[in-house]
């Protein structure tokens, strides 16, 4: 089906809301943008019955196939903890791995199933209850010194090997759950000491660091990726320069579309962080990212800035015959990226007793993670490190 101007614009948008319900204002500016996706956080969330009630309501003003994002990675970064359970930190999944005389089961082939596939299983089968169809995990980051006060557990290897012997058998987990994942943060945030929240990080790696080392993940796992997520960091000692890698043309059409060869879908981080906003203004950050090949663009909160990013898109559609025909292709791009790794329906919505059979199996896993990587470790209880903003 061939989209407007504004149909297009309002498709390639993934947006927040406010509480635990639509306001008559959400009702009214959802009917009018009708976005490609949403994405909820703790604030939004109370129970399974409550989420799938609100996430069913948000699609029936959405574009078709429209992404019903969560972010759960586990640890630090986990929306369900309060309303299901606490799930385990990547880092802590990915140490257990690496024990050699861990516990394990056996798959029908007997080959071993590795904590990292069960932790993508478990994830997907949580983000299902609750009536999603996308998480935003996982990360993709190196665990280096430069970035650890910021990234805490959530990186889950020093070195590319490490990250991808993790993020594969996970996201094989979420694949035959038919849940999406989304590697992050592309290029790469390992080396930053700044929180994109906040401020624009510079990361001071030269190319041939960051493409042997913190986009090889990306390239190891290109066809298994479902979504990429691009983050707002800089990277002065490359051909990116100054500008944040979700405004840059050379980041995400020269090398994560061209060099690397990804064809999936690229989103990416909330547009509303320091990172982007302290560089451009809503309006010129969205049009700027959709420019340089950005497939969708999340912005997590406001209201006021959703809208101003939308009639941004509009209006520069109307100024330049460019920008249209490449506003109407993309979207018809993503639609087609989105039709292929969402289903048509939500998956069903479990019994009391089956709900909380999901409960004790994550309660179980968590134990039995800390238990064979050792609690030494901040994880997603009593971390000592700066906790994730909620808003991103």
């Amino acid at each position: 089906m061939a989209l407007n101007v504004r149909q297009a614009a309002g498709s390639l948008m993934v947006v927040g809301l406010s509480g635990t319900e639509l306001s008559g204002l959400e009702r009214a500016w959802l009917k009018l943008v009708r976005p490609g996706g949403t994405i909820l956080f703790r604030r939004n969330i109370v129970d399974a019955a409550q989420t799938r009630l609100l996430l069913d309501e948000i699609t029936s003003f959405s574009s078709p196939r429209a992404l019903r994002c969560v972010d759960l990675e586990g640890g630090t970064v986990d929306r369900l903890r309060d309303a299901l359970a606490p799930m385990p930190a990547a880092q802590l999944v990915a140490r257990a791995d690496a024990i050699p005389t861990r516990s394990q089961k056996a798959r029908a082939n007997g080959a071993p199933r590795s904590m990292a596939h069960q932790h993508g299983t478990l994830i997907a089968q949580s983000v299902r209850a609750f009536g999603f169809n996308a998480t935003l995990a996982p990360v993709l980051d190196l665990a280096l010194q430069d970035s650890m006060q910021v990234m805490g557990t959530r990186s889950t290897g020093s070195n590319a090997d490490e990250v991808v012997a993790f993020a594969r058998p996970f996201l094989a987990g979420l694949a035959e759950q038919g849940v999406a994942g989304c590697g992050k943060h592309f290029p790469g945030l390992g080396g930053g000491t700044k929180d994109s929240h906040f401020d624009t990080p510079e990361v001071e790696r030269t190319w041939g660091e960051l493409w042997e080392q913190d986009i090889a993940p990306y390239r190891a796992l290109r066809d298994e990726l479902p979504m990429v997520m691009v983050n707002h960091a800089a990277y002065p000692r490359t051909k990116g320069k100054d500008l944040p890698a979700t405004a840059s043309s050379f980041w995400i059409h020269e090398v994560l579309r061209k060099q690397v060869g990804y064809r999936g879908l690229i989103f990416s981080d909330d547009m509303e962080m320091g990172g982007i906003l302290k560089f451009l203004p809503m309006e010129e950050a969205a049009v700027a990212a959709i420019r340089a090949g950005m497939d969708m663009i999340e912005i997590c909160h406001s209201a006021e800035l959703i809208l101003r990013a939308y009639e941004a898109l509009i209006a520069e559609a109307e100024r330049s015959s460019a920008f249209r025909a490449l506003l109407l292709k993309r979207a018809q791009e993503a639609a087609k990226k989105r039709a292929r790794i969402v289903p048509a329906q939500a998956a069903k919505a479990l019994t009391a007793k089956q709900y909380e059979a999901l409960r004790a199996k994550v309660r179980a896993f968590h134990e039995k993670v800390l238990a064979l990587a050792g609690d030494t470790a901040p994880d997603s209880a009593g971390s000592k490190l700066k906790p994730v903003v909620e808003t991103a």
